[in-house]
């Protein structure tokens, strides 16, 4: 039988509800005092359900896919600062072999990235030469991952010269069939995009999911709320657009321009969001240029864009496991919690000190 711990303090298992103590036995949470469970470690402060990163890349890195054992050092840095459940949004490595690590974050794959040749980072994702083969890829990908799949919606397009800028990748017709692939084969399917030019197509396509979506206006704002389809801003990525117009220099500079606009507008973007109501889910974007850990920083930023500090607890923990399907905190759920000494409703810069982790039942 492994260790015995006795949460105590304030248990938050949603908006609504929390308790004053609960326990781990042989892994799993029981709100009710075990009958004969023996001697518990106490764990007292604010409890929540392990945070959950939405866009996380485990086996990404700057120049594409990375070692096994560096992954092993992405996933555990994530742990450690309380990411216990990844959605890992597009991977070039086959990182299955995760979900057998019990000391690494639970792991939901959405496959490889879907894209077309020279318009993505190269060694990233799946190019394919032909936009006619999408349907089937999104198949192939829905059967691979766990229930999601992820497609590059738009790029620069440098072919254009000095107009180059930000292009859908995808013909309408070929995205809305793409899409009812992955529906046909029982997956959901998220889309990066930068451009307000793709989001149309998606939202017409019936898209599930909007990683970045900075080129939204407020009537593609107005449907996703009425819709629910969520949408991760991924700050901590978007900070880095003056950077990246800065390297597009003159050789581009529509598109640099557009980079500038969008980053200008980040914190106001993400406020009109949940102005609307619509669902934000938090994600890091980790792998590639942003660090693995890097999410409570990512919350933090969304709590300067002007999302009150319990809602972005919220949508970082019970609300995003509602979304994808996971547990929190309830009985007989896998033990995976994060304990801090304060209240992160009042202050999100408490997510980046965690004082205890917990996962599948084991203290970090």
């Amino acid at each position: 039988m492994s260790e015995v711990l006795h949460l105590t303090g304030t248990i938050l298992v949603d908006d609504d509800t929390e308790l004053d103590e609960a326990w781990v036995v042989d892994g799993r949470l029981s709100l009710r005092r075990p009958d004969s469970a023996g001697p518990a470690r106490e764990l007292t402060g604010w409890v929540l359900p392990g945070l959950v990163d939405v866009h996380c890349h485990i086996g990404l890195g700057a120049d594409g896919v990375v070692t096994e054992e560096d992954a092993v050092l992405q996933g555990k840095a994530d742990r450690d600062a309380g990411t216990l459940l990844v959605r890992d949004a597009g991977s070039p490595m086959d990182n299955r072999w995760v979900q057998e690590r019990a000391d690494l974050p639970r792991l939901i794959r959405a496959g490889h990235h879907l894209a077309r040749p020279s318009r993505y980072l190269r060694h990233y994702g799946l190019e394919l030469d032909d936009v006619a083969q999408l349907p089937e890829a999104v198949a192939d990908q829905a059967r691979f991952g766990d229930g999601w799949v992820k497609i590059v919606a738009d790029w620069i397009d440098r072919s254009l010269g000095a107009d180059a800028d930000l292009t859908p990748l995808w013909p309408a017709d070929v995205l809305r069939d793409a899409i009812a692939a992955a529906h046909e084969n029982g997956a959901r399917v998220t889309a990066h995009t930068f451009s307000h030019e793709a989001i149309d197509p998606l939202l017409d396509a019936g898209v599930d999911g909007i990683e970045h979506g900075t080129g939204m206006d407020a009537d593609h704002i107005a449907e996703a709320a009425r819709r629910d389809i969520p949408v991760t801003p991924t700050l901590l990525q978007v900070g880095r657009f003056t950077d990246i117009a800065d390297q597009a220099g003159a050789k581009y500079p529509v598109y640099a321009e557009r980079m500038r606009r969008m980053h200008a507008r980040r914190y106001e973007h993400v406020q009109a969001l949940h102005a609307a109501g619509v669902p934000l889910l938090m994600g890091s974007d980790a792998g590639g240029t942003i660090a693995h850990g890097s999410l409570p920083a990512e919350l933090a930023e969304v709590a300067r864009a002007g999302v009150p500090a319990a809602d972005v607890v919220g949508f970082a923990s019970w609300r995003a496991r509602r979304i994808l399907g996971v547990p929190g905190i309830e009985e007989g759920a896998s033990a995976d919690v994060v304990v801090y000494d304060a209240d992160p409703r009042e202050d999100v810069d408490v997510l980046a000190r965690p004082s205890a982790v917990v996962l599948r039942g084991r203290r970090y």
